[in-house]
């Protein structure tokens, strides 16, 4: 077992490099499988999500090659399988884009039920079913696989109103539409950035999407999509957990290659907590010197506040002064990491979709547990704020998502690095 070790207490100082986006690498990928041809995409996050979802490629019979740490050239001219392994599957939530892939591109996807972070019960795919089943394919589940097909080969364009405003069935019922038969509008469609990307990258290799990013989406289907040269958006959740660590900490960051518009709903909060933001082009400079003031915070569908940045910034907010509201609004439950934070010191009550914040004068080290991916990033910040030394583990949820996350917080002065440990389950086995 691997735990990150952390001595807290320390101001954090220096330059952070952002990777490519996590949430639009593990979509864009399995696009790829709609590409007729060879498709290169660079700025690639090197993290295990990314390597899962091109191992599931190669598994259908994919060539991947190789071109440096961040760049990979797809080729998907010699698929042979629409079934894909329940192994790898299982370990990824975004397996679930390969069904409109398939389908777009076979009209047929046989794909294991997706893994991944569970942070509030089993989060429902009914709205991808919903959009494929408008475009004219049957959706059944069985044997722990979601199987989708059509009559005749192909998808047929239609009017799809998702009930709620849902990024994952945004992004399949887009893939599937884009290779179907006539036109197709994605109604009450999210608007998140990386939404946005993955138009542009099915666009760039020969779809005609318009309104990604607005809440309606246009879609004439295509015959075929070409080959192409593709870089992924930078990754705004990994940008604002620096933000936010620093938050938690003090010090001053440069947070480089960002996009600083998709910034703007977790810079607004950041400053009116008291932190001082620097806009430039594609930096941000990120500081904080005095006390953190309380506000409340409301996770909405962007450009609201993001939900993949609540637990951060409940972490910070446990170090502000007063008595600060979070509100989840799109996910039931993803308080799992507060019990936590509380053996921290953290002083937070949680009812039902809203945590009251009263915040303490300092955290103190204590071995946590990582429950999900940002619950992960939760705990890396606390740890690194808090008072003496802490132990996280279910590191590998962290690893899901941030790429070279030690290194880049040595980087900027954190006391943190990772020790192996001998696993509780296997030593009782072998005391027994």
């Amino acid at each position: 077992m691997t735990k990150y070790i952390v001595q807290g207490g320390k101001p954090l100082f220096g330059e952070v490099e952002i990777s490519g986006a996590k949430n639009a690498a593990v979509a864009i990928i399995p696009a790829a499988l709609m590409v007729d041809g060879v498709c290169r995409i660079e700025n690639l996050p090197q993290i295990s999500d990314v390597t899962m979802c091109l191992r599931i490629l190669e598994q259908l019979g994919a060539n991947i090659r190789t071109i440096n740490r961040h760049t990979v050239e797809i080729d998907s001219r010699k698929i042979h399988s629409t079934r894909t392994s329940m192994d790898l599957c299982s370990k990824i939530r975004a397996s679930y884009y390969l069904i409109g892939a398939l389908l777009a591109r076979f009209g047929q996807a046989d794909v294991a039920m997706p893994g991944g972070c569970n942070f509030g019960g089993v989060r429902p795919i009914d709205q991808h079913v919903k959009g494929f089943t408008a475009l004219g394919a049957k959706v059944v589940a069985e044997g722990g696989y979601v199987m989708a097909s059509t009559d005749t080969g192909r998808l047929k364009g239609a009017t799809v109103y998702l009930d709620v405003v849902s990024v994952g069935a945004t992004m399949n019922i887009m893939m599937a539409a884009a290779m179907a038969e006539g036109d197709t509008v994605i109604e009450n469609a999210a608007k998140e950035p990386h939404i946005v990307d993955l138009a542009n990258f099915l666009n760039s290799m020969g779809a005609n999407i318009r309104g990604a990013g607005t809440d309606t989406i246009k879609i004439r289907g295509v015959d075929r999509l070409n080959g192409g040269t593709y870089a992924i958006i930078p990754d705004q959740i990994e940008a604002g957990t620096y933000m936010a660590a620093v938050a938690a900490t003090g010090g001053q960051i440069l947070v480089k290659n960002i996009i600083p518009k998709h910034m703007d709903c977790i810079t607004a909060k950041l400053v009116e907590m008291g932190v001082e933001v620097e806009e430039h082009e594609d930096t941000l400079l990120v500081r904080r010197t005095g006390a953190l003031r309380k506000v409340n915070v409301k996770t909405m569908p962007y450009p609201g506040f993001p939900t993949d940045m609540q637990p951060q910034i409940t972490t910070v907010l446990a170090l502000a002064q007063g008595t600060s509201l979070v509100t989840e609004g799109v996910w039931a439950s993803r308080y799992r990491y507060v019990d936590e934070l509380c053996r921290m010191g953290a002083n937070i009550q949680v009812d039902e979709r809203t945590a009251v914040v009263e915040g303490v004068d300092r955290l103190t080290g204590a071995p946590v547990q990582a429950y999900d991916l940002r619950a992960g990033a939760a705990m890396v910040i606390a740890a690194l704020a808090a008072q003496g030394q802490s132990e996280i583990s279910g590191i590998h949820y962290i690893e899901r998502g941030y790429e070279n996350i030690i290194s880049k917080l040595q980087a900027l002065g954190a006391r943190i690095h990772s020790e192996d440990f001998p696993d509780d389950d296997a030593l009782a086995a072998s005391i027994g």
